[in-house]
């Protein structure tokens, strides 16, 4: 296994692979870039099919965190960290608190959170014997997490691309009455991001692989069902992914008729050169490390100031703001979003050094 000519490797700081024999913790951690203050990023636990797979993932996702931090305006740098392991597991608190051990050691360096796999309650377990996790279940009242704010971030993101697209509502108010859109993934943040689209008069269409998550948004939010792997095809104005990454690809890229695509998934284009195609194909597209910080910048804020659920909800609105201004710059440019952002985000860092 290659690190440092890995094809996701990317100038990281640091790659720590972390083992506990009494529990069989097999973890990496990857610290990309601390320019802006200390690196900060989920803890996502899964089977990955080889350790390949999971320093793959878990370099991509570090990055992308670099860049997410950078363009919301955070003092905050990149990391991430993947646990290989199946999250049903008996023992998953012992093998979290073996894992916050490593996340300990590294003294501050890394700020270790909730993910695919590892909820709020589980960041408390990570809380147990490590002072260095955010996100947690009992930092917020009663209903309300950092997934609460991910989704506000994403209804937020995706209000901003409609008014550039459609030049429907602005920063104060809504316009997607008879929007149709096609949500991917109805977990957590995906059903939120149902409840927020259909409060505000917007038509859903939406697929998953659990059949009871289907069952409750068609039933709650009178949404439309469609095979999971047909939703990107669906006729819709905007195409939600909010499962998995690598959606939009060589497979399904020429079967989007969406308008606009912005969801809150991670690395929903599987390579950069389909953001190019979708710019070819006219379709806008709302760089997934921006449009899912919603959660990051409201759980963030308690690394290096005091948590205010009203003004986490504030930072979060101001997603609006950070997404026209990459919209916009994108168009002035003829370039795509995702390469606009990015350049953003490698601005801000360098002008902290």
């Amino acid at each position: 296994m290659k690190l440092f000519d890995h094809p996701e490797f990317d100038h990281h700081e640091q790659v720590v692979f972390c083992h506990d024999p009494a529990t069989g913790l097999r973890a990496i951690i990857a610290v990309h870039d601390r320019s802006l203050g200390p690196a900060a990023g989920g803890c996502r636990m899964h089977p990955y099919a080889s350790e390949e797979e999971a320093l793959t993932d878990v370099l991509r996702l570090s990055r992308g965190m670099s860049y997410k931090n950078a363009v919301a305006g955070l003092p905050l740098g990149g990391g991430k960290c993947v646990i290989i392991a199946d999250p049903a597991r008996p023992d998953k608190a012992d093998v979290l608190r073996a894992f916050s051990r490593h996340v300990q050691s590294l003294g501050g360096r890394y700020w270790t959170a909730i993910d695919v796999g590892v909820g709020p309650e589980d960041a408390d377990v990570l809380a147990e014997e490590c002072d260095f996790v955010f996100a947690r279940a009992s930092q917020f009242p009663p209903g309300v997490s950092a997934s609460t704010f991910t989704a506000l971030g994403a209804f937020t993101s995706m209000r901003a691309g409609i008014a550039h697209v459609w030049g429907r509502g602005d920063r104060d108010t809504s316009d997607l009455q008879g929007m149709r859109v096609a949500v991917q993934g109805l977990g957590g943040t995906g059903r939120e991001l149902c409840r927020l689209l259909h409060e505000a008069g917007a038509q859903l269409v939406v697929a998953d692989v659990a059949q009871a998550a289907v069952d409750s948004v068609v039933a709650d939010f009178g949404a439309e069902a469609v095979a999971p792997d047909r939703i990107h095809a669906a006729d819709v104005d905007v195409f939600a992914p909010c499962a998995l990454g690598g959606v939009v690809n060589g497979d399904t890229i020429e079967e989007i008729t969406a308008k606009l695509v912005s969801g809150i998934a991670n690395n929903q284009l599987a390579a950069p050169a389909h953001g190019r195609r979708l710019l070819e194909k006219g379709i806008t597209f709302v760089p997934d490390f921006v449009a899912n910080a919603g959660g990051m910048m409201a759980a963030g804020v308690s690394i290096y100031d005091e948590l205010s659920i009203d003004s986490a909800r504030a930072t979060v609105l101001s997603l609006f703001d950070s997404i026209t201004e990459v919209l916009t710059e994108a168009e002035r440019e003829g370039l795509p979003t995702a390469e606009v952002a990015e350049r953003i985000g490698r601005d801000r860092m360098a002008a902290a050094l």
